[in-house]
C-alpha cells in the first residue's frame, strides 16, 4: 500500500484561491509592518447596514434559531428570495425552487455537483472567475475555456459558444455583471446567448451575484427573464454577499427546475445541513427590504471605477476597457512583459504581480488566476484615498520598465 497517495488526487488537483492567497500575502505584509495597498480582495469595503445586524441579534435570542431548521433554507427566507427573483430578475420561480446555501460558492459547486457526469463539458467564457473550472473539475466535468478578449469588452459571442460546443457540452457557465471583468452584456446580447442555448439543448447556469451593481449606461439582464424557454434548463446561482456587503455571514442561493433544486438539496443535507439560523434571518431582512444600501454603494464604486479606469489607462505600457459593473477593473499588462523593471524582467503577469507587491507593496491579483496570463484584476471596493495611492504607486513604479 505504500505507493497510495496522501491526499487523494481529486483534491490534490485543486487550485488553491490565487484571490485569497494574495489578500493573505497582503496581509502578512501588513502585519509585519509593511504599507501594502490590496486590491485583491473581492468584498465591499462597507458594513453590513443596521437594519440586516439588528435582524440578526434578535435571532440571536430566539431559542428556534438554536435548533435545526429544513436543511433547504427557513421557508419565510425561501419566500423572500422567491419574490426578491421577481423584483430584481423579472423571473417568476415558487419557494420550492429555491435552495438556500452556505454564500454562492457552495451553490455554484452544488449546481455543478448535480448537472455534470464525468466527461460531460462545460464552456466556460474566460477571463473567469477563479473558483468556476475547480468546482466543475471536482464535479467530474470538464471546462472548456472560450476566450474574449479586452478589445471585445471581455463579451463572449454566439460564434465563440457555438464553434466550442461539442456533442459533450452540458452546460454553459454564464457571469454577467462579470468577476473578474466588470463586462456586462447588452439585453440584447443575453437574450442571443440564451436563445443559442434553448435551441443547442444545453443548460445555462448564471451567476447573478453583482446584478445591483451596473453603471453608466450598463443594464443587468437576467437570462431566464430573456429566454423563458430556458426555465426547466436554467440554474440561477446568487446572494447577500455583494449586493448588502454581507460576505462574512455566508448566504446564497441556488434557483432551479424542482428537480435539481431537490437533488442539490438532498446533497446539501449531508454535506452541511442548514445554513446559519442567524446569517438567515439577516438574509431574510436584507432580501425583504430597500435596496438603499447597494444604491450608495454604488455611487461610490462608480466614482471609483472612473478614477482607477482613468490612471490605469495613463499608465505607460497599460490597457484597460472601462468596466461597466462588479467592482473590478482587468487592464492587460502584455505591454510590460518582458521589460527590465528594477533588475527583473518579468515574462509572466504572475512574475509581474509578485515584483509589483515586493517593490511596490501593491497587491493586486494576476491574470492567470482567471485563465487569461497577461492581464490582473483589481478590485475598486476600497477607500478613494488607497485607491488613489496604489494606483500612483503601481503607476509609478511600471513608469520606470525600460
Amino acid at each position: 500500500m505504500g505507493t497510495m497517495s496522501r491526499i487523494s488526487s481529486r483534491i490534490g488537483g485543486i487550485a488553491p484561491s490565487a484571490t485569497l492567497a494574495v489578500d493573505a500575502t497582503a496581509k502578512a505584509m501588513r502585519a509585519a509592518g509593511q504599507d501594502v495597498v490590496g486590491f485583491g480582495a473581492g468584498e465591499p469595503d462597507f458594513p453590513t447596514p443596521d437594519h440586516i445586524v439588528a435582524a440578526a441579534e434578535k435571532a440571536c435570542r430566539e431559542p428556534r434559531m438554536h435548533r435545526y431548521t429544513p436543511a433547504g433554507g427557513l421557508p419565510e427566507l425561501r419566500e423572500a428570495i422567491a419574490e426578491k427573483t421577481a423584483r430584481d430578475s423579472g423571473v417568476t420561480v415558487s419557494a420550492g425552487q429555491v435552495l438556500v446555501t452556505n454564500g454562492g460558492k457552495q451553490a455554484v459547486y452544488e449546481a455543478f455537483a448535480t448537472l455534470l457526469d464525468p466527461g460531460d463539458e462545460v464552456l466556460l467564457p474566460a477571463p473567469y472567475w477563479t473558483t468556476y473550472p475547480e468546482s466543475i473539475r471536482l464535479a467530474g466535468g470538464v471546462p472548456v475555456d472560450v476566450v474574449t478578449g479586452p478589445q471585445a469588452g471581455y463579451r463572449v459571442t454566439v460564434e465563440q459558444l457555438e464553434a466550442a460546443r461539442t456533442e459533450r457540452t452540458k452546460v454553459l457557465l454564464f457571469n454577467s455583471p462579470s468577476n473578474p471583468t466588470g463586462a456586462v452584456h447588452t439585453p440584447e446580447e443575453v437574450r442571443e446567448i440564451g436563445r443559442w442555448a434553448e435551441q443547442a439543448g444545453i443548460w445555462v447556469l448564471a451567476d447573478e451575484i453583482y446584478e445591483h451593481l451596473v453603471y453608466g449606461e450598463a443594464r443587468f439582464a437576467s437570462i431566464l427573464a430573456q429566454v423563458p424557454g430556458l426555465a426547466e434548463r436554467c440554474v440561477i446561482v446568487n446572494g447577500v454577499a455583494k449586493t448588502y456587503a454581507m460576505t462574512g455571514w455566508r448566504v446564497g442561493w441556488l434557483i432551479g427546475p424542482a428537480d435539481v433544486v431537490a437533488a442539490a438539496a438532498n446533497l446539501q443535507s449531508h454535506a452541511t445541513s442548514n445554513v446559519a439560523n442567524v446569517s438567515q434571518v439577516a438574509a431574510l431582512a436584507a432580501v425583504a427590504g430597500p435596496l438603499d444600501a447597494v444604491a450608495q454603494m454604488r455611487t461610490a464604486f462608480d466614482r471609483r471605477r472612473l478614477t482607477m479606469h482613468r490612471m490605469l489607462t495613463e499608465t505607460p505600457g497599460v490597457s484597460c476597457p472601462l468596466p461597466e459593473g462588479a467592482f473590478y477593473c482587468y487592464p492587460s499588462l502584455e505591454g510590460l512583459l518582458g521589460r527590465t523593471l528594477r533588475g527583473r524582467t518579468p515574462t509572466t503577469s504572475a512574475e509581474l504581480c509578485q515584483l509589483i507587491l515586493e517593490e511596490a507593496g501593491v497587491a493586486i491579483v494576476p491574470g492567470e488566476a482567471f485563465g487569461t496570463p497577461g492581464f490582473a484584476r483589481l478590485s475598486y471596493a476600497l477607500s478613494d484615498e488607497d485607491l488613489v495611492k496604489g494606483v500612483g504607486r503601481l503607476s509609478a513604479l511600471l513608469a520606470e520598465a525600460a
